[in-house]
């Protein structure tokens, strides 16, 4: 029996112009975005139509940008619901809401907190991050390992076979990036990130987030929820709740996320929002199973 996954991207799949075409084509989506405007009291909407690129790609306003888009997507969308769906990080919360375990309203609260937490925390204890192409998750914890005593790092993206992305203190990043290219690595870089995002130096980000969850109705989803801590899936409320507060200081186990799904029957994933990035991932873990993207107006065939 087929059974469709859905996908929400993270940090990072953002660009000027995304959702534009949906808010001038639908009314729907339009009413949707005007409300994201007021809720958050600012236009979030023309920040991800007219930019500038360099205001979108601040956290505190990439993170309800892609959020936003994504929803208003899975909204229109007419196709086969999902049996089960994830996300990337702050994908996580478009899933939950997909799922009808959080509010629409809520969830934008949220992500918005989150980003402007998780900025703060970046330049209270400044971080960074760097992927590491080519090596085995068990080489990266090693290196990680023997880069600590230089500064705070750790695998933050477990993201496919040999794509891992490190995390931490810029010095015990460095050092374990000059680590994984003596291990052999493929390839070695640093990312153009605001902070060390799921490690240790968000931990402010994530007292501060916990605050607001614990004060945030979390029902129990409609349908499998795939997290991101443990890669399993949960629909209880109050695991719901528990794993978006660890979230922040733990890596994203997306590949055995993928693979988890799999063997729970996906045989079709589908990513809602903007770009590429997940569909890809999804490819490299698994050649068997077919992976699209919905992001436009013409890709929901409405």
């Amino acid at each position: 029996m087929r059974k469709t996954a859905f996908l929400f991207p993270g940090q990072g799949s953002q660009y000027v112009g995304m959702g534009k075409d949906l808010y001038e084509e639908d009314g729907e989506a339009k009413a949707i975005f005007e409300q994201a405007d007021a809720l958050i009291g600012f236009p979030l909407s023309r920040l991800c139509f007219d930019g500038p690129e360099e205001e979108l790609r601040q956290t505190r306003n990439t993170q309800p940008a892609i959020f936003l888009h994504s929803i208003v997507l899975s909204t229109l969308y007419r196709g086969e619901p999902a049996a089960m769906a994830a996300g990337h990080s702050l994908g996580e919360y478009s899933a939950l809401v997909y799922a009808d375990a959080l509010t629409f309203e809520d969830g934008l609260r949220l992500v918005r907190l989150r980003g402007e937490l998780m900025q703060k925390a970046g330049i209270e204890r400044p971080g960074t991050m760097a992927a590491v192409v080519g090596l085995d998750a068990n080489t990266v914890g090693e290196v990680c390992c023997e880069a600590w005593p230089v500064g705070i790092v750790q695998a933050a993206n477990f993201n496919s076979p040999g794509q891992i992305v490190i995390s931490g203190a810029v010095a015990g990043v460095r050092k374990a990036m000059e680590l994984a290219k003596a291990r052999g690595a493929k390839m070695v870089k640093e990312l153009p990130v605001s902070g060390a995002f799921h490690s240790p130096l968000m931990e402010s980000a994530r007292t501060g987030l916990k605050a607001a969850l614990d004060t945030t109705m979390i029902r129990d989803a409609s349908i499998p929820i795939y997290a991101n801590v443990t890669a399993t899936p949960v629909q209880k409320a109050e695991e719901i709740r528990e794993l978006l507060y660890q979230q922040l200081t733990s890596p994203v186990r997306w590949e055995e996320t993928i693979v988890n799904m799999m063997a729970d029957g996906a045989t079709a994933f589908v990513e809602i929002g903007p770009g590429k990035v997940l569909q890809g991932l999804v490819k490299r873990i698994s050649g068997s199973v077919a992976a699209v993207g919905i992001e436009r107006m013409s890709d929901l065939g409405t």
